[in-house]
């Protein structure tokens, strides 16, 4: 990976769980975003030059709607339950991810297609999430347009883990992803066009791509005016 070329300048957030999910409730909604499904509606990122790219991408190869989880543990000081994926995967092997996947013609909406996929990767049971709503839609180089569902978890499950699919499991503080210091931006090339990309190193995992960047659109939208 390239050296980070700059970090998002804002001040650090203290976080407490009552206040994470109260700001969560007033914020999202579960309105589902047009370009899903509509290849002219191009997600916007936020991310300098990704925007572009997806506008390539968008008149080459079929978009792929996907739904994702991201899963608030609702511990003192809450944590984000993350997969790694496992190495034999098609795509993004091996990568840190959040349970989800494609969204099947079968799925009622985004937040059945994160919730089936839950169960069926890590036997998260629908009885311990509680979904508060939809993050905006996100865009990646493979043309996934990914709904990112933000829900409560309630603590005491049990995981089961799909090997096929999944490698580990792992919860990262809150506290962490939400501080903008450990944000770390990239850039890559892409068709030359400089884009860049987020990254949040914890411990020996590497977070970055598609989850980073969701993780750094949760902090925006909570957090941000």
């Amino acid at each position: 990976m390239n050296e980070p070329v700059r970090k998002t300048e804002a001040a650090a957030i203290a976080i407490n769980s009552a206040e994470f999910f109260d700001r969560a409730r007033a914020r999202l909604r579960f309105d589902v975003p047009a370009g899903l499904t509509d290849a002219s509606a191009i997600p916007a990122s936020g991310d300098h030059g990704t925007d572009r790219m997806l506008q390539i991408l968008a008149q080459e190869r079929p978009i792929r709607p996907a739904a994702v989880l991201i899963p608030v543990v609702d511990h003192p000081q809450p944590t984000v339950l993350l997969t790694q994926r496992a190495a034999h995967l098609n795509d993004h092997a091996g990568q840190i991810s959040f349970p989800g996947g494609k969204i099947d013609p079968t799925d009622a909406s985004p937040l059945d297609a994160a919730l089936r996929e839950a169960d069926e990767e890590i036997g998260l049971g629908r009885e311990f999430i509680d979904p508060i709503g939809y993050l905006d839609l996100y865009g990646t180089s493979f043309g996934f347009r990914i709904v990112p569902t933000v829900a409560r978890v309630r603590p005491g499950f049990k995981l089961r883990v799909n090997a096929s699919e999944v490698e580990d499991t792992f919860e990262v503080p809150l506290a962490f992803l939400m501080d903008p210091a450990n944000h770390q931006v990239h850039s890559k090339e892409f068709r030359g066009i400089e884009r860049m990309y987020y990254a949040m190193p914890f411990a020996d995992r590497y977070i970055w791509g598609a989850t980073a960047g969701i993780l750094h659109a949760l902090y925006q939208r909570i957090y941000l005016p």
